[in-house]
């Protein structure tokens, strides 16, 4: 399926059902009074964040998505029932953005987080309402309200642990598929990874886990729109752990670094202040001995370029495609991390839910009518209907 981390829909309630307009008609009772039932309420729409699903590519099906109509009222004051909500389901990290301001009004930072985003249409009053003393057989019943109806845009901030940035052919797609279960596209070429990759990476016990995100390579310019960059830095932001990927093949690992710190801070300057890695890529194209190595290591770890920075990070040397290093890799990954990774709590809702593995797969103060919904919540409001 195709990468898409950014939609524009439009959301619209289900109507209310209108009320009916109806008299009792009974044996020994032709003149009974108004029976009319209410009208039921339209469905909503709800947008819930979930763990199996990492594109936004579903939602460019239609362009309007409107749940179900409330039934209308019957005889007998009988209700009609409310109309079925409609769920959309989207990447966790999407934020939900007003279409006329721009503006960020609910961010699915966590799975299972639920927003209803369009409210149903409340249904019309049967005529049973109306009786009054001097009108005791209302002839009228109220029609039911339209649901709300507007336009969203949907954009995708990947949720990663891990965030691999370097420049074109630096070797990330390699290395993320000989640390994780992924599989991207690899090619000795620039610009292979033409959208984010994502991959699950287990410790040694197989006891822990981290999602990893391979960000398409980075040029100089990205930030003002060079390259591919742009479209993608924003699914950084949000990464623990940002590793610096650079290729040992060209001996220039403190100015790639250079240039790699600068695109991002141009970006957002938050990112410098990121814990980071930083790992010298494809040794194995290179004559290496310890003194070779002792100089990189000092060239990238000049206090000069770790001025924001926590503290200055651990250098690594690897060789993705002859899997060598990668152990070392791993077990620094983890060391830097919170107990509770991104990917274990991806896996904990995804077992809980029953669904596929993340592995294997392809909502602030809200305006009116957008509420976040916790799902117990929706539980009972749908046995309510």
């Amino acid at each position: 399926m195709k990468f898409v981390d950014e939609v524009s829909i439009q959301v619209r309630g289900g109507h209310g059902g209108p009320g009916c307009t109806s008299f009792l008609r009974e044996k020994y009772r032709e003149f009974g009074g108004p029976d009319g039932g209410d009208g039921g309420r339209g469905g909503d729409v709800m947008i819930s964040a979930h763990p199996a699903v990492l594109t936004l590519g579903h939602l460019l099906q239609t362009h309007v998505y409107a749940a179900a109509n409330g039934a209308p009222g019957k005889g007998l004051r009988k209700s009609g029932h409310g109309g079925k909500d409609r769920e959309l389901r989207v990447p966790v990290g999407t934020q939900i953005i007003q279409a006329e301001d721009q503006s960020v009004v609910a961010d699915l930072d966590r799975p299972g987080k639920r927003v209803r985003v369009a409210a149903g249409g409340a249904g019309g009053l049967g005529n049973q309402h109306f009786a009054t003393s001097v009108n005791q057989a209302p002839s009228y019943s109220q029609p039911g309200l339209p649901g709300e109806h507007r336009e969203i845009i949907l954009r995708l901030k990947l949720l990663a642990d891990v965030g691999l940035v370097g420049l074109p052919n630096a070797g990330k797609s390699t290395l993320l598929s000989r640390v994780s279960r992924s599989n991207p596209r690899i090619a000795d070429y620039a610009f292979t990874t033409l959208t984010p990759n994502l991959g699950v990476v287990t410790d040694e016990s197989g006891e822990r886990r981290l999602l990893m995100a391979d960000i398409p390579g980075i040029i100089e310019g990205a930030s003002r729109g060079s390259g591919l960059g742009l479209a993608f830095l924003r699914h950084i932001e949000r990464v623990n752990l940002i590793v610096y990927v650079l290729d040992a093949n060209n001996l220039r690992a403190p100015e790639e670094l250079q240039l790699l710190q600068s695109e991002l801070v141009s970006y957002s300057p938050e990112l410098l202040k990121r814990p980071a890695l930083v790992l010298i890529n494809k040794v194995d194209l290179v004559d290496y001995d310890p003194q070779l190595e002792t100089e990189i290591a000092a060239g990238v770890k000049e206090p000069e370029l770790w001025k924001e920075a926590p503290r200055i990070p651990n250098v690594l040397f690897l060789s993705a495609r002859e899997d060598r290093g990668t152990v070392e890799f791993i077990t620094a990954l983890f060391e830097c991390l919170p107990r509770q990774t991104f990917g274990e709590l991806m896996l904990l809702e995804d077992e809980r839910d029953g669904t596929s593995d993340l592995s294997n797969t392809d909502v602030a103060e809200l305006p009116a009518g957008l509420e976040i919904v916790r799902g117990d919540d929706a539980t009972d409001r749908e046995s309510a209907k």
